[in-house]
């Protein structure tokens, strides 16, 4: 699952990140992977939205739909996820049944809800960090799809503190701040990696609590100032793959094959101590970085993103034209001395054209006098069919005496 995920996870992530830019974000590539997947469940392979759809998942809509089912279907004891399609109420019907059965089981179905109860969603499913969805519901709207994916986690072991001076002279950050984290001596997992496509990074690893074995490392990986935010993005993706298993990343250097003194991204000294290492040559490793908190309010229509296929894809499902979408996703995210939160909901909305501008006539029927009621039976069975009470009318009446309202009653 972890490899058949990462590549098509990973270069998802870039053309996310590139649509964001440089500014400081939180985003989750997955929440909206996870969006596109659900839709492949139900698209057509031979129509061309499904061939982009394909190409902008990173791999085919089978397997696509098998990853979601899977990650959706078994969640993670840490991680908090959810899906729904809504449609307006009585036009959910359209369109094969398969694709529904295909659906992840634990997808919502149902009629569209108001904002409230869009907003509503997202709070439950984010443990209250998102309040409201990212889109805003309108008379054009068709269908909705939407993800949620939440943490909050403590560390295993909590972060020391420092100075901020520590992050070092060359640090804008240092002379900006005043108290800054400091990794523990043990629980924490600290490494200077060679070989990565940018040179030289740093590495610092901090897993949380586990829960009956399942377990969440959160990975801060950075470059030399001149490399760019998506080149290291890149690279933190690529180390992200190895950091489950708590081995050393692939390229990790011995402090004693590097030079003593300042870098821009470390400081290597030595000193003479009792050590029981079997050479007599002991490394140690600390890391020091800021707190962070981060919202993001991301636009997903880039063509690039999938969403414009999606929504084609599953109007074709559902049997539900479409002149158009929106897509939006909403994410936050919080690092600190005793732990880690993020959550991020995705939307994606199906659009019809509104009607033109015409004439409407109201009739309001008042029964002022006499008149007749007839109460009449229903009888529809599961496979189409009516049975014997099915139109039987059972009461009739004639209201010649009415009755004024109870007052209790309202």
């Amino acid at each position: 699952m972890t490899t058949d995920l990462h590549g098509p996870l990973s270069a998802y992530a870039a053309r996310l990140h590139a649509t964001i830019g440089d500014r400081h974000h939180v985003a989750s590539p997955l929440g909206a992977w996870l969006l596109l997947a659900v839709c492949a469940t139900g698209a057509d392979a031979s129509d061309p939205a499904a061939e982009e759809l394909a190409r902008a998942l990173g791999t085919d809509l089978a397997s696509a739909a098998e990853v979601a089912r899977t990650l959706l279907d078994a969640p993670h004891p840490l991680v908090a996820s959810a899906t729904a399609l809504w449609h307006l109420p009585g036009q959910g019907h359209g369109g094969s049944t398969g694709w529904r059965a295909a659906l992840p089981a634990t997808t919502e179905v149902g009629a569209l809800p108001d904002q409230a109860g869009l907003d509503a969603w997202a709070r439950e499913h984010t443990d209250g960090l998102i309040d409201t969805f990212p889109l805003k519901v309108s008379p054009e709207v068709v269908f909705a799809l939407a993800s949620a994916l939440a943490t909050r986690i403590s560390w295993a072991t909590p972060f020391d503190h420092t100075e901020a001076r520590a992050l070092g002279a060359g640090s804008a950050w240092a002379r900006g701040l005043r108290r800054v984290l400091r990794s523990p001596s043990q629980g924490h997992r600290c490494a200077i990696v060679s070989g990565t496509r940018v040179g030289d990074v740093i590495v610092h690893a901090a897993p949380a609590q586990s829960s009956a074995g399942a377990g969440l490392v959160v990975l801060s990986v950075a470059a030399a100032p001149q490399v760019s935010p998506a080149e290291v993005l890149a690279v933190a993706y690529d180390l992200g793959a190895g950091a489950a298993d708590g081995s050393p990343p692939a390229g990790s250097r011995s402090l004693f094959d590097l030079p003593l003194g300042e870098t821009a991204l470390w400081t290597v000294r030595e000193e003479r101590v009792r050590t029981r290492a079997p050479d007599g040559r002991e490394e140690r490793h600390q890391a020091i970085l800021p707190c962070w908190s981060a919202r993001g309010e991301h636009d997903l229509s880039a063509p690039a993103l999938g969403f414009p296929a999606a929504t084609l894809a599953l109007a074709k499902a559902l049997a539900r034209p479409v002149r158009g979408f929106e897509a939006r996703q909403t994410a936050v995210a919080r690092y600190d001395r005793y732990g880690f939160e993020a959550a991020a909901v995705t939307g994606m909305f199906g659009l019809v054209s509104l009607p033109p501008e015409g004439l409407a006539r109201t009739a309001e029927l008042r029964f002022g006098h006499p008149y007749a009621v007839v109460a009449v039976a229903t009888d529809t069975r599961a496979d189409g069919t009516t049975g014997p009470w099915h139109g039987v009318p059972v009461f009739s009446a004639w209201i010649t005496d009415p009755e004024d309202l109870d007052d209790s009653t309202t």
